[in-house]
This record gives structure tokens, sequence and C-alpha cells, in this order.
């Protein structure tokens, strides 16, 4: 957004100051509600005083939803619906071998993890998602007004809660930035066994902790990262890894 907002603010600048004194004055009495925000109007504005053309418009349209491809993912206000319904989409879609877990596949299964997966060498795995979006700590604006780009140079915290490790074999953390969304995939071990793991999230909740993916700490993580179409092979990787770590 701040991309745009200085793209526009040049585009300003080149008008006469006349013609810039009266866009600034009605932006400074300007009442937006969506979809009619500042952006919409100033380039309106412009197209009406011919400083852009219709093919500028659309140039800096595609640029922008080429940058912000994700952007809509931070104006999902309830977390249940970000972390259960969006990102477990976003697993099955790109790996459709994944089942939900039912008490036919596990007959103990208690809604405990989110995926099974039935690797014929090795046995069931137990997948459980976790996601989480990268912000900005400044200001208390929404979600989507602070949503971090992948390049930024802000501070974010990811915390990826409610972490229970000995109720999966594999976690996959989705992370979700305006341009980009990364994964990551881990045994259960591994998280267990990171010295950023946190136990015991909320008081009396055993075996239940939490862990923020960082500016400072995201370089360790880069091993567990996958790409979309290497997700099913990551996680058997991982489910291996931490049957040999039980085992040690």
């Amino acid at each position: 957004m701040q991309d745009l907002l200085n793209q526009l603010e040049e585009l300003i600048t080149n008008l006469s100051f006349r013609q810039q004194k009266l866009l600034r004055n009605r932006l400074s009495n300007l009442t937006s509600v969506y979809p009619f925000n500042e952006s919409e109007f100033i380039i309106s504005h412009l197209l009406s005083l011919k400083t852009i053309t219709l093919n500028d418009y659309i140039l800096i349209r595609d640029e922008y939803i080429a940058n912000n491809i994700y952007l809509h993912v931070f104006e999902i206000s309830a977390p249940r619906k970000f972390g259960e319904t969006w990102a477990q989409a976003q697993i099955k879609t790109l790996a459709p071998e994944l089942e939900k877990p039912t008490k036919k596949l596990d007959n103990i299964y208690s809604g405990e993890y989110d995926f099974f997966y039935t690797n014929l060498d090795k046995g069931p795995i137990k997948i459980e998602v976790k996601a989480s979006r990268a912000v900005s700590f400044k200001g208390e604006e929404p979600l989507y007004v602070r949503a971090l780009a992948s390049d930024s140079t802000m501070k974010f915290d990811m915390n990826f809660q409610q972490i229970k490790t000995k109720c999966c074999d594999v976690f996959v953390w989705v992370g979700v930035w305006r341009d980009v969304v990364k994964y990551w995939v881990l045994s259960s071990n591994e998280v267990a066994t990171s010295k950023y793991y946190s136990k015991g999230q909320h008081r009396g909740n055993t075996g239940e902790g939490q862990l923020h993916l960082t500016n400072d700490n995201m370089l360790e993580f880069i091993k567990f990262e996958s790409k979309p179409n290497e997700l099913l092979e990551k996680i058997i990787g991982a489910a291996k890894r931490n049957l040999n770590q039980k085992n040690i």
C-alpha cells in the first residue's frame, strides 16, 4: 500500500500548484467507505485531468495486484476461519493426497490434528497445520493495513500457537505475506526441541506451547522450508526423521 501511495504522490507533484492545492484540500476532508477510498479518489482525479491514461491506470492496477496477491488473507478477521478454513484449504490444494482424519482412519482420533496420510513404508502420518501472518508491530490499524511484503525490513512476529507436539508426527507451518505464502515442514520432535518453542502457552494447558517466528530467527528455519510442489515429499521426510529421532 505504501508503494502505491508513494507512486500516487509522485504523480500529484506533477500537477500544477492550483490543481495540487485543490486535490489536497479535497483529500483533507475526504470520507472513505469501502471500496471508495483515498487511492481510488486520487486515481479518478488524475484520470479526469488526463495526468494519467487508462493504460497507465491498468499498469498501476496490475502492479499493485501482483505485489499484494495475498492481501485479502489479512482481511479474514476470525482466527479460526483463517487457520482452519483458509490455511487447511491451501494445504489440501497443494497435497490432495492428504485426508481429513476420521474414526475410520484413526479409531482414537478426537480432533487433535488436521490431516492424515497413509505412508505405505512407515505407516500413517498425523499432520497438524499452523498458520500466521506477517504484520507490522507499529500502529493499531487492521491487519490488512499493517500487512508486510516479503522484502520488508519492518519487524514482525508470526506466533504459531496451541502447539501440541505429542498429538502429531509432523507440523506444517503456513506464513503469509502480502505477496507470498511460505511453508515450513518440521517433525514434532524438531518443534519440541527447538530453543524457540515455549511450553505452557496458557496456565493449566499441559502439553501445549507456542513458537514465535520473527525477522531475527527466520533464517534458522530455512532448512525446513518447502516449495508448494514439494509439500507431500517434505511431510514424508519429516515423518521419517521423527521416527528416527524417537528411536535415538
